[in-house]
């Protein structure tokens, strides 16, 4: 009997992980992290189409990981620091024990010697 395997319901974390699984898209998030930046500004910062940029500033919008604010006929985007926290959060679930495995591995291969 074959069983088909029903893949789970997406969520916003998945949705930004696959964002910034993308080497074009963190760059983009570098441009816009501490200002906001017109679109023109971002696909001038790359070598592709700004077709194709605006494609990838799509994808991060949709992660929730843009704002976008219009000025005029320009178009202005900026990062939202909060669409990372799942991700953060994701992260510190693992990271603790990793930093313990680390603390042990490190402290056996260099013992400390009591000195009097």
């Amino acid at each position: 009997m074959i069983v088909a395997r029903v893949p789970p319901t997406p969520t916003p974390t998945d949705a930004v992980l696959r964002a910034l699984a993308d080497p074009h898209r963190r760059q983009i998030l570098r441009l816009v992290r501490d200002t906001e930046v017109p679109a023109g500004q971002i696909a001038a910062g790359f070598a592709m189409t700004q077709q194709a940029v605006s494609q990838h500033i799509g994808v991060l919008k949709q992660a929730g990981l843009l704002t976008e604010r219009r000025d005029g006929p320009r178009r202005l985007y900026s990062l939202r620091e909060e669409a990372l926290e799942p991700v953060r959060d994701l992260l510190a679930e693992f990271w603790p024990d990793a930093l313990r495995r680390l603390k042990r591995t490190v402290e056996a291969a260099n013992p400390r010697t009591v000195k009097e």
